[in-house]
């Protein structure tokens, strides 16, 4: 330690450790813990159970008047929702605001344990004022990249309550080292949580305030300005102000990171903050909201992501639970509660944890405990002894089973509850009412499954579009694993579905943040669909049909209705054939499931289908100038198109498709790939004969240089349609035998990618047909067909030996 930070004048110049140790005893007993002042100042680490309890005692020593809590003071008007009876944490106010730059959003969540939760739940028995007094988020939210407090772009939403600074500075990590605690976690359980709790009130608060305070004074002004704290601490400062100004008795309640600088202000930069708070202060109105909102155990676990507080939150739960009722063995009935639990979880897993693992895992937390200078055994003895006494043998991915379990029960599943309130937003109620109709699990957290047969049971088809319209507006609540999907055209062929889904504060997050497209799910959906609509051009259908079967998939039939519309325009004015065939897609696939999606009396879908069906074959004598990453889905078009042509439905009937691709068979430009598939098209109408497909691979086997080259890409558009010519036809296999014969090796080694590649497209059992006609053309048996090649190298060193013989036979005249 070699300075004081940010102090006054007089504390500027470099102090020895025990000058500074004994200026902040001064300084503790004078300015942050004296009954006597007009103000108390009460450090913690958030989400701390000794926090609390010590807290609980000081609230009833110190008979405040008012009660300030670092928070944001956008919150005040939701302390009554905070305090409501019918509130259970964890909660957590959201602050979501929108400029010029952007949007962006925070959590301030609170635990039943969290002192600042306990503050507000005491003063309200009490009858005490209390208050929030930090800046809003968007105060500081873009000062900064830094860890403290990282610059956020859109859709990234972070704590308010960020602890980086304390938890990794110089001071903390050279104690972790002296006191050889793995983490800041563990030192701070051992010190505060655990050692805290045989202290005094005042012997834990000055702790608190100097391990706190050692740790500020590890980072320069600059430092802390550009965090945003000193920022922050300005305006917390006016706040403690006005308030002493009104009440005699103020108890101000705050991180411990931050006490240091509520007591003095910062000359370095006292002007050029305080400007500043007078200028957010008097800044423009912005688009912002702030609302209470349930959290999980998970997300306020500090392993899980979370930026403040200690991890294991259900631990140090049922940690504050016992305190409430036996401090003095809240760690030992707690520990031992959890053992228990972890025995029988892992005996429901059929692991095999027997009655004398689980007594020498007890008996081994309080063997560490003693070792480490513990008066009880805490969550880190509890995982040490899980690991030493059930994990047999090596720790690997095979063995670690309990320490995963433990790992889950550490964190817990809960989620709370807010009490209903004004501030309650119209489409989380509608969310929350749908899911309790058809049964779904939104009071844990964790993955549930439904699966649902689309076909045969009609409120399964009703909460499939319900699945469909929460992962449009919330992609985070719901996955479907299984079934068809509808618009990637995959598993098209199933009738279930299998879903998962699972809640937390972030799907209500995502919920409030679209709540400005409607006030229920349906309405929302709706207005945010309207708005992508007219973000596509009008002449691009493939995206408008897309997006009009995703309406029909959410069962927004009047959407659907209205994109049904656009469609129709769009495929007038849509000239590529891609699109159209997108389009032609999905109208398709609509007309066939038309009564699974509500459009079984609809007489001019038929028509539509039509429409595109003649648009895209329009369009057919375009493809001889199309790129080649195009191809892909041009063969695919094309196939419809044949499937179409060959159906029994009269509005496919005409014969313009074959004319069409007649015509198109004749264009010289046209591409090597696109001509295998549609001579294979031609074929199969019966336009063109199969001997038509041998001549054509003919001319490219034994044309210029270039043409022989493109005779892969030829099969590969011939098999995708008709693997047949290759199955049953001997001259097309003899002419491609013939190529591989004549080819050079370099020539050969350019073709096999694009050779392998057509072949893809016959199953094993073909591929074994097709060699048996090769070793019948070779004159082999077909089981030499298989037998594997020789190593490169060893036909190497053949040649060369058979080189040097050649030479020797040469010289000795013998051959």
């Amino acid at each position: 330690m070699d300075r004081l930070g940010t102090v006054p004048p007089a504390d500027t110049a470099v102090l020895s450790d025990a000058d500074a140790l004994k200026q902040l005893q001064s300084l503790f007993e004078s300015r942050v813990y004296n009954l006597n002042n007009r103000t108390l100042y009460f450090p913690i680490r958030h989400h701390s159970p000794a926090c609390a309890h010590h807290l609980l005692r000081v609230i009833e020593d110190y008979k405040p008047e008012m009660i300030l809590i670092e928070g944001p003071e956008s919150g005040n008007s939701l302390i009554t929702v905070l305090t409501d009876e019918a509130t259970v944490p964890p909660v957590s106010l959201y602050y979501t605001y929108e400029d010029e730059h952007g949007r962006e959003a925070c959590y301030y969540p609170m635990l039943r344990y969290s002192p600042e939760y306990v503050a507000l739940k005491e003063a309200k028995r009490r009858d005490i004022r209390a208050s929030f007094m930090d800046l809003d988020y968007r105060h500081v939210s873009r000062r900064t990249d830094s860890p403290a407090n990282p610059a956020q772009t859109e859709q990234q939403d972070v704590s308010f309550q960020d602890e980086t600074l304390l938890a990794s500075s110089d001071f903390i990590n050279r104690l972790c080292e002296k006191t050889n605690c793995r983490s800041f976690d563990e030192l701070w359980e051992k010190v505060f949580e655990i050692g805290g709790l045989e202290k005094s009130t005042r012997a834990f608060v000055q702790d608190v305030f100097t391990y706190c305070t050692l740790s500020r004074m590890c980072y320069t002004p600059e430092r802390l300005i550009a965090s945003g704290d000193l920022l922050r601490e300005a305006h917390m400062r006016k706040r403690i102000r006005e308030a002493g100004e009104k009440h005699e008795r103020v108890l101000v309640i705050t991180g411990g990171f931050h006490t240091y600088g509520l007591i003095y202000e910062n000359v370095y930069e006292k002007e050029q903050i305080e400007q500043e708070v007078h200028l957010q202060e008097h800044a423009s109105e912005m688009q912002q909201h702030m609302y209470p909102m349930v959290y999980t155990f998970a997300e306020a676990d500090r392993l899980n992501g979370y930026a403040s507080g200690m991890p294991y939150v259900y631990f140090y739960d049922q940690i504050w639970g016992e305190l409430l009722r036996t401090p003095g063995s809240a760690y030992r009935l707690t520990t031992l509660n959890m053992l228990s639990r972890l025995t029988r979880k892992l005996r429901d897993h059929q692991e095999h944890v027997s009655t004398s693992d689980a007594i020498e895992a007890y008996s081994m937390i309080q063997g560490l405990a003693q070792l480490r200078g513990k008066p009880e055994g805490g969550v880190y003895e509890l995982m040490d002894a899980a690991l030493s006494s059930f994990v047999k043998g090596e720790l690997t991915l095979a063995t670690d089973k309990p320490l995963q379990e433990l790992q889950l029960l550490l964190t817990g599943d809960g989620i709370g509850s807010v009490a209903p309130n004004a501030f309650h937003i119209p489409i989380v109620e509608d969310f929350k009412t749908r899911c309790t109709e058809f049964k779904l699990q939104i009071r844990t957290t964790g993955q549930h499954k439904k699966v649902l047969d689309l076909y045969a049971k009609p409120e399964h088809r009703l909460l499939s579009q319900l699945f469909q319209c929460i992962s449009y507006l919330v992609p985070e609540f719901a996955k479907r694993q299984a079934g068809p999907d509808w618009i990637a055209q995959r598993d098209m062929n199933l009738v279930r579905e299998t879903w998962e889904y699972m809640y937390s504060s972030r799907i209500e997050a995502r919920l409030i943040e679209n709540s400005l497209y409607g006030g229920t799910l349906a309405a929302a959906a709706t207005r945010k669909m309207e708005e992508q609509m007219q973000d596509i051009p009008n002449h691009h259908s493939g995206e408008l049909a897309k997006l009009m079967l995703h309406a029909l998939l959410m069962g927004l039939q009047e959407t659907a209705m209205q994109l049904y519309a656009k469609v129709r325009a769009a495929l007038r004015t849509d000239g590529h054939f891609l699109s159209l065939c997108s389009s032609l897609t999905i109208l398709n696939r609509v007309h066939q499931h038309r009564r699974l999606l509500g459009l079984s009396d609809d007489p001019h879908l038929p028509e539509l289908v039509s429409e595109a069906y003649n648009n895209a074959v329009d369009k057919l004598l375009q493809l001889s100038r199309t790129n080649a990453d195009e191809h892909d889905g041009i063969i695919q078009g094309l196939k419809l198109l044949a499937m179409l042509a060959e159906s029994s439905e009269e509005q496919f009937q005409d014969i313009t498709f074959r004319n069409q691709l007649n015509e198109l068979l004749r264009d010289p430009k046209l591409p090597a790939q696109l001509e295998g598939v549609c001579i294979a098209i031609a074929s199969g109408l019966g336009d063109r004969s199969r001997d038509e497909i041998v001549e054509r691979a003919r001319g490219y086997i034994h044309g210029t240089p270039e043409q022989m080259r493109q005779t892969a890409l030829f099969l590969q558009g011939v098999f995708t349609v008709a693997r047949d010519a290759f199955l049953y036809e001997d001259q097309l296999l003899s002419e491609l035998n013939g190529l591989i014969e004549q080819l050079s090796y370099d020539d050969f080694i350019a073709m096999i990618p694009e050779l392998r590649l057509a072949f893809t497209y016959f199953t094993p059992m073909e591929t074994g047909l097709i060699a048996e006609r090769v070793a019948k053309l070779h004159q082999v048996e077909p089981d030499e067909m298989s037998t594997p090649a020789l190593d490169e190298q060893l036909l190497m060193q053949f040649r060369t030996q058979d080189e040097a013989l050649r030479k020797e036979f040469a010289a000795w005249k013998l051959i």
